[in-house]
């Protein structure tokens, strides 16, 4: 083990990492809502060059220490971090994870650029606190449905989030990010509708909606909520059990 040790200093003190070319490495976050019945995903105006004045996702460069010893910050870490400085969203309020990598050659006019994207899910009580940062202009919410024209590649970034969250709702409660923390029948329904881009019949949802009740996913919540004809009950997801 020693000699190993010895052998792995000897070669690292001669590697030369500028020997060799060299990508940089970006993050983009795919932050995805329902909002008026529709899943919109949020786009910053650039404010600088290349696509200045165009709509793109919110995301950057991934800091990289001068060394060896400092290799800069983790994915995540830079996943989060861009999340908060243009949306002012933080990783603790909103469900954040890895979508996938994007490195097509020619997706970044100023350099080879291999991107590492990310989605996020906001529940609407959410929106409010949203604002523009960074090196954005300004923000908004977009239908997913007929978008185009992003800055670089993200169109297809779009379309790849999308599709992975159309399928998470099939076999997780990844739902419970796109509602209100409480939330009726209808609420949760319009959900799905908005995500799965479908009308759903409400029979055979409230027949799903009671398995999530006795499998223990969804519990009933304290309350009623007013509606146009009369008080509804309300549910949560039931947090996980302790480890």
């Amino acid at each position: 083990m020693a000699a190993k040790r010895h052998r792995d200093a000897a070669f690292l003190a001669k590697y030369r990492p500028d020997a060799y070319p060299r990508p940089s490495v970006a993050v983009d976050v795919v932050v995805l809502t329902v909002k008026d019945g529709q899943l919109r995903v949020l786009l910053v105006q650039r404010g600088e060059p290349p696509f200045k004045g165009s709509w793109a996702l919110p995301g950057g460069f991934l800091r990289v220490g001068p060394s060896a010893k400092d290799q800069g910050e983790d994915l995540d870490a830079a996943a989060a971090r861009e999340l908060e400085e243009e949306t002012a969203l933080t990783r603790a309020q909103v469900y954040l994870d890895q979508l996938g990598a994007f490195g097509v050659a020619g997706r970044d006019p100023r350099m080879r650029v291999i991107s590492v994207a990310y989605y996020a899910l906001v529940r609407p009580d959410l929106l409010p606190l949203v604002s523009a940062g960074g090196d954005a202009a300004h923000v908004r919410w977009s239908a997913v449905d007929g978008l185009r024209e992003l800055a670089f590649d993200h169109d297809e970034i779009v379309r790849a989030a999308v599709a992975r969250v159309r399928a998470e709702l099939e076999r997780s409660d990844i739902a419970q990010n796109l509602v209100p923390e409480t939330f009726t029948i209808p609420e949760l329904r319009a959900v799905h509708e908005a995500v799965t881009g479908r009308k759903l019949d409400s029979g055979n949802f409230r027949r799903k909606f009671n398995r999530l009740l006795e499998d223990g996913v969804i519990e009933r919540a304290p309350g009623k909520r007013a509606t146009a004809s009369k008080p509804a009950a309300v549910y949560r997801f039931r947090p996980p059990s302790p480890a």
